[in-house]
């Protein structure tokens, strides 16, 4: 299996470390983005292969950024995963408006979040 970029959106250092912990334990490179800016700045540069996309970002939030990245025509098919502590009524749904793929509640399943990257890359 050859190496993937992961981009991971996220402000917490925390759930950041958890991530590339599960990242590089599957061989793939992390791109590390705080806020929207960040990766904004990152998307010009790589085309990744899946986006970890926290939802309450600083600025622009998660759901707005997966919007913009939708219109992105490279960035079309790059599947986004929410990852949020928004776990009431309708907010699955709202991710999935936004142009999310998928939707991963916290605290994070570090199994499931490794079976997701599994089934998008």
């Amino acid at each position: 299996m050859s190496k993937k970029i992961v981009l991971c959106v996220e402000d917490n250092t925390t759930n950041m470390l958890l991530v590339s912990r599960v990242v590089e334990a599957e061989g793939h490179q992390l791109v590390r983005a705080e806020d929207s800016t960040t990766a904004l700045e990152a998307l010009k540069n790589y085309v990744p292969d899946i986006i970890l996309m926290d939802v309450n970002l600083p600025g622009m939030n998660g759901l707005e950024l997966s919007r913009h990245i939708r219109t992105a025509l490279k960035l079309t098919e790059v599947p986004i995963i929410a990852i949020t502590a928004n776990v009431l009524v309708g907010d699955k749904e709202r991710t999935l408006e936004a142009g999310c793929n998928d939707y991963l509640p916290k605290p994070l399943d570090i199994r499931r979040l490794r079976e997701l990257m599994r089934e998008y890359l």
